[in-house]
């Protein structure tokens, strides 16, 4: 790995990072603020809406960011060339699935449960547009990974709940204030990444261009309609057979796992797969700086996960409140399989996608989805616990098709990514051991579980330092980032 990759990894991996603390320092208190003025029924009706405008976005989009990021092109002008192409082509098809949208809405509102609200799913989606107008700007920022100016435009996307969305709540009490904040927001972002891009949308276009780019991007959509179908499923039939209440506990829990585990995910992930894409010619390079990646990931986010699952009431009490306490074991439950999915599953879709084959996630998903639906299909028949104990715990089935898909395809082995990450998992336990053994013999009140999660926190640190390769990328990681960012300023 050429030492110029590396130091754009070391600032992009710097801007990220500060980018993801800053939202994870204030995402959360807009989220506390929200899900005590809002129910659950509010978060149910945007849930469904989501489902709606995540699946548009896929033809929208049509996989063009990841060509853009994966694609080696001869010069800029062939880069620019054809970012022009996937803008005008990606605006054209938001335009004109949005017009479809309008024309269905009340049929739409209906299959997804939510009658009646055929003119807020139409409202909502004007989002798909408006985001299809930056979506392209933002790839050619990850390809360069220039994610200074990312850091920026986000910080302004964080700000806005605060400024928006909060005083909505205040004055509409209902999922109005989620719809209109949401388009407010990504018409911000649109403005600002435009502003900043050095590529500006030219009037120029080639359909032969277009041909070439659907051969890659039609397996990239496929892969999108696939997770979408594993990811969403569950929400389709919380939504359809049980109610938007559950529907909004459903959501919000995974939801708030999900933030959590972004202030890692979300910072790494598109510096991987850029990185990656970039090294796909050298597999020595490749694998080394994959398991570079899931060693940092898994040092963090294993105690995330077993924490979350260890202090769910925890999580719970401060992060939402108390009517939400009827999905703190799911919280639980889901930050501790999530965090097994991150660093055994989720990277190696990057993986497969900087290799120039999407088709091998598509193949990945769906050996996931034939178990995943028959799954969720009969939990929900026994009621909320069963459904989430059974989706949560089917994830393992996507770990371990993974794992196998990864050994065929680089050659990276189940045992050395289990032998990667192994110190974290042995210190991640002493954690879950040392919380048991407090919360039995030593219960007591909400701030005293801050105080043993603490403790719990600190046995982690105390038995990972021990590890020497952890020790050692820990402080490596230290210098090159926040040691160097703080001499900066």
């Amino acid at each position: 790995m050429g030492r110029e990759l590396n130091n754009q990894i070391v600032a992009a991996s710097k801007w990220s990072v500060l980018s993801e603390i800053v939202a994870k320092l204030v995402t959360p208190i807009t989220s506390m603020i929200l899900a005590r003025l809002l129910t659950p029924e509010a978060f149910g009706v945007v849930a469904t809406i989501s489902m709606i405008t995540t699946f548009a976005e896929i033809f929208t989009d049509a996989g063009f960011q990841k060509y853009l990021i994966q694609h080696e092109f001869k010069d800029k002008e062939d880069l620019y060339f054809t970012t022009n192409v996937a803008f005008w082509s990606n605006l054209a098809m938001s335009v004109f699935i949005w017009l479809i949208i309008i024309l269905v809405r009340e049929p739409l509102a209906t299959m997804v449960g939510n009658p009646g609200l055929g003119n807020v799913v139409a409202i909502a989606c004007v989002a798909i547009p408006i985001a299809a107008f930056s979506s392209i700007q933002m790839a050619l920022y990850k390809r360069d990974l220039n994610y200074k100016i990312l850091f920026r435009v986000r910080l302004v996307g964080i700000m806005i709940p605060i400024f928006v969305i909060i005083p909505l709540a205040l004055i509409f009490k209902n999922f109005w204030a989620l719809v209109i904040g949401d388009i407010i927001r990504a018409s911000v972002l649109a403005v600002l990444l435009t502003y900043y891009s050095k590529w500006k949308p030219k009037l120029v276009y080639s359909f032969k261009k277009l041909k070439e780019m659907l051969s890659f991007t039609i397996w990239s959509m496929i892969e999108a309609v696939s997770i979408w179908l594993t990811n969403y499923v569950d929400v389709f039939l919380v939504g359809t057979m049980l109610s938007q209440y559950y529907l909004g506990l459903y959501k919000t829990a995974t939801s708030t796992v999900g933030l959590i585990m972004g202030l890692v995910t979300s910072a790494t992930t598109p510096i991987l797969f850029a990185s990656l894409s970039r090294l796909q010619d050298d597999d020595a390079a490749f694998k080394t700086l994959f398991f570079k990646f899931q060693k940092i990931v898994g040092i963090l986010v294993v105690p995330l996960g077993v924490g979350i699952f260890c202090y769910s009431d925890v999580v719970t009490s401060i992060l939402l409140g108390a009517q939400w306490m009827e999905a703190a074991k799911f919280i639980g439950l889901w930050g501790l399989t999530s965090s097994l999915m991150i660093v055994l599953a989720h990277y190696s879709s990057e993986v497969y996608r900087a290799k120039g084959k999407p088709r091998v996630s598509v193949l990945a998903q769906w050996l996931h989805i034939i178990v995943l639906w028959p799954t969720v299909i009969i939990a929900i028949r026994y009621g909320f616990e069963v459904l989430y104990t059974a989706r949560a715990l089917v994830r393992l089935e996507g770990i371990l098709v993974n794992m196998i898909l990864m050994y065929i395809l680089v050659n990276i082995s189940p045992r050395m990514m289990f032998k990667n990450i192994l110190p974290s998992c042995i210190a991640a336990l002493a954690m879950l051991v040392v919380s048991y053994l407090l919360n039995l013999f030593m219960p007591g009140t909400l701030l005293w579980r801050i105080v043993q999660a603490l403790l719990s926190a600190s046995v982690y640190i105390v038995i990972i330092m021990m590890f020497p390769t952890e020790k050692k990328v820990i402080q490596g990681f230290y210098k090159q980032t926040i040691e160097k960012y703080l001499k900066k300023q």
